[in-house]
């Protein structure tokens, strides 16, 4: 019965990477006992998007094509693909690396970094997230950390930085090493040093994710992260407006240069509509629309989510209580978690091909 079940099971196509369960080594534990049959589905990411389509594809095509009376017993687990690296680097427990980018200030790029760290660990995997704005770091604020100092501890003769944790995340910014309101007025070089001994000399263990929220634009920080970190992916962050249509273009341009080579997985058009809670199903473009789609046509890049603008995040991402965790605000947990699900099956598909 094991060599029907299993390919019964090889009909079940996995629509990211075009090839069967089966073939791609996702059904393991096989066991039959008398009329019931259980195996495990190990997943490329615990955020899969797809669980509960593997989950009931293949239980119906075992009651087709094997018998209809087993008792089918699915368990999902996850291992977590990462891309091949070519050399050993101080990040090597470290699976991928994901830039959050934007072409403009003032775009909410660091409330989507943010909510996606914590959507992504809400999920099961373990994220870490790195405040990359070394001139204005608002992570601390938005997570609560404004008092958190990260440990330091001795390894080989090295002082090595233990990251906060934070809402099952690890989480390392310049803005919890200097003292609050204290300009850091570098030039370029200094910045880009400073963000490397951020990332390169805090331990972050074992890591799935690990979120870089840049600064906005194009400059020192960017060409360090490319060519001295070894970058997965960049997301990049918009709002429906024109005027910062051209910034983000500059911005996906940047991540093509010879060199720098980084893929873009996708774009999250944020403040994309507003609804008002008097109006529940009335949406008010009040920033225009257009912009994102145009980019995503003129770059094939996907849009991954269309955040609404909703009144109170600010104020709340100032208190630390990050929108995924509002209690309040249910449509953008949900929005949150769904991006978290789309960037985690972007990733996916970008290492296994």
């Amino acid at each position: 019965m094991k060599d029907k079940i299993l390919k019964a099971l090889s009909k079940v196509i996995d629509p990211d990477f075009k090839k069967d369960l089966v073939s791609l080594d996702m059904i393991q534990n096989l066991k039959i006992e008398g009329k019931k049959v259980s195996f495990t589905v190990v997943l490329t990411t615990p955020a899969c998007p797809l669980k509960e389509r593997f989950r009931r594809e293949c239980t119906e095509i075992i009651h087709k094509d094997v018998d209809p009376a087993l008792e089918i017993i699915i368990e999902m687990s996850s291992k977590v693909t990462q891309q091949k690296k070519t050399s050993a680097d101080k990040l090597s427990g470290v699976k991928n690396i994901i830039a959050v980018a934007s072409g403009k200030g003032g775009v909410g790029k660091s409330t989507v970094a943010v909510n996606l760290a914590i959507a992504l660990a809400q999920h099961g995997a373990r994220v870490g997230l790195i405040d990359a704005d070394i001139n204005g770091p608002n992570l601390p604020i938005m997570l609560g950390l404004e008092s958190s100092k990260p440990d330091v501890k001795v390894i080989d003769g090295k002082n090595i930085m233990l990251p906060v944790t934070k809402f099952d995340i690890k989480v390392m910014s310049i803005g919890m090493l200097i003292p609050p309101n204290q300009p850091l007025v570098w030039r370029g070089p200094m910045l880009s040093n400073a963000l490397q001994q951020l990332i390169l000399e805090t331990e972050w263990g074992e890591l799935d994710y690990l979120i870089i929220d840049l600064p906005p634009g194009t400059g020192d920080i960017h060409i360090t992260l490319c060519q001295q970190i070894p970058l997965s992916a960049a997301l990049m962050v918009t709002t429906p407006q024109k005027v910062s249509m051209s910034d983000t273009i500059r911005t996906i341009e940047m991540f093509k240069i010879s060199g720098m080579d980084i893929p873009v997985i996708g774009i999250v058009e944020n403040m994309s509509y507003f609804i008002p809670e008097e109006y529940p199903d009335h949406k008010y473009f009040i920033f225009g629309k257009g912009a994102a789609n145009e980019i995503s046509k003129l770059y094939k890049i996907p849009i991954l989510g269309n955040i609404p603008l909703v009144m109170g995040v600010t104020t709340e991402s100032d208190n630390g209580l990050p929108a995924i965790l509002n209690p309040n605000m249910p449509a953008l947990r949900e929005q949150f978690l769904s991006l978290a699900e789309k960037v985690a099956q972007q990733i996916s598909i970008l290492n296994h091909t």
